[in-house]
């Protein structure tokens, strides 16, 4: 009887076990969900940039959560990664076709962009200068009204488009374009 109640307590908790992991694989019941920014090129082409999108929640968060003038892992999770099936032209500096991680240093006034060709790192893992393949300036803007969910996004502009990061009260965007 012993053995029998051992060996029945012992599935369930191998069943609630695996119950944990399965719940905690489905990324979209995350705090901080899976989301994407997608630049259709034509052609069955597309730049996609793959992120998790925290919420602001009550808090402050550039100045305070997100301090000012050091690397941010821009996002949540997962280091937010950017894919191009093409080369770029990203704010003047040319990005080959390819598969790149995406940082970012929030200041004030002008924040800026880090493209890293380093890939598979956790969200909070910068690599350093050294695997930096460009580090372009971005343009801060004040948004009308203020935006809950940490968002990226690409709008079409001219022949390419602005890739813009918003969150609270900001905008950081920097143009891109086909090489």
């Amino acid at each position: 009887m012993n053995k029998k109640l051992a060996i029945g307590g012992a599935l369930v908790a191998v069943l609630l076990t695996a119950l944990v992991v399965v719940a905690q694989q489905d990324k979209s019941k995350r705090p901080s969900p899976p989301a994407q920014a997608t630049w259709d090129l034509g052609g069955g082409k597309s730049v996609t940039v793959d992120y998790s999108s925290p919420r602001v929640k009550g808090r402050k968060i550039y100045g305070e959560l997100v301090p000012f003038g050091q690397v941010w892992r821009t996002g949540a999770n997962e280091a937010t990664t950017l894919v191009t099936p093409v080369d770029l032209n990203v704010g003047g500096t040319t990005v080959p076709a390819g598969s790149y991680t995406v940082f970012t240093i929030p200041n004030k006034d002008k924040w800026t962009l880090i493209i890293s060709k380093k890939t598979g790192e956790w969200g909070t893992d910068y690599p350093g200068q050294s695997s930096d393949l460009a580090r372009v300036d971005m343009k801060v803007s004040t948004l009308p009204s203020p935006v809950e969910n940490f968002t990226i996004s690409f709008a079409k502009a001219g022949m390419g488009a602005d890739l813009s990061i918003d969150w609270e009260t900001t905008r950081a965007s920097v143009m891109v374009s086909k090489k």
